[in-house]
């Protein structure tokens, strides 16, 4: 299981050229606002298109601009939370999952909501409204949608953003969990800094629409590729204490 992504993509003067791969893990990518890395997320859920490029989940190819594949987003099926998580504000916690299932026969998706419904503890909360719930409710009803036809992949354009400190840190078990449960590749996107070291198997700076660096977060924080990545994680800009390896 894995990502390989190669992309270009010229846009509103700025310019994204990437190339990364993968395997079965979490991937975070970080860097400043405006480095590409939601842009990225968008081309690989098939929400914007590459100039150039191939994108392969495990041995799918879903986007290469030389041989014409550019399978369309609703066909990718992967799983992605935006950062305001888009949930339908006329549609009950049920029919915002049930969303999630379309393409499965219909007969099937009773049960596959209310395994969803179980398994993120939103039981008693089927017939609610996204105004009547939480802003951990509301967390939890678009990683359920988002993973309710089991995807070969899940993309996290910052989830987390909005939440307090206690929701975020409850949020970053929820994702463990959803690691082991789900044993799929994720790629999170963030500006937290503790959230990319702690949660992170392997970090992919962005810098002005390159990868500066791919590796292990305690090879980053300890041994940054340049000056741009070490101003980027230099942590006591943070007032955070990284474990030396």
């Amino acid at each position: 299981m894995g990502l390989s992504v190669k992309l270009k993509k010229k846009l509103n003067g700025f310019s994204l050229d990437v190339e990364w791969r993968i395997g079965n893990e979490l991937a975070v990518l970080f860097g400043y606002s405006g480095a590409g890395k939601s842009m990225t997320l968008q081309m690989i859920a098939g929400l914007m298109t590459a100039d150039e490029g191939s994108i392969h989940v495990d041995s799918s190819t879903i986007f290469d601009s030389l041989s014409g594949v550019n399978v369309p987003a609703q066909r990718r099926h992967l799983g992605y939370v935006f950062q305001d998580l888009a949930l339908f504000p006329h549609m009950t916690v049920s029919e915002n999952i049930d969303y999630g299932a379309n393409g499965t026969a219909k007969r099937e998706r009773p049960g596959k909501i209310e395994q969803m419904v179980k398994l993120f503890h939103l039981q008693g909360l089927e017939h609610k409204y996204p105004s009547e719930i939480s802003g951990g409710q509301k967390q939890r009803v678009a990683f359920a949608r988002a993973l309710i036809r089991k995807p070969p992949l899940l993309l996290l354009d910052e989830p987390f953003s909005a939440l307090d400190n206690p929701l975020r840190l409850e949020m970053r078990e929820l994702l463990r969990d959803i690691r082991t449960t789900f044993d799929i590749p994720v790629v999170l996107v963030t500006h937290d800094i503790i959230e990319a070291y702690s949660m992170a198997d392997t970090l992919i700076i962005y810098v002005n629409g390159r990868v500066a660096q791919t590796a292990p977060p305690s090879e980053v924080f300890n041994n940054p590729a340049n000056k741009d990545v070490q101003a980027l994680v230099d942590a006591r800009r943070y007032g955070v204490q990284i474990a030396k390896s």
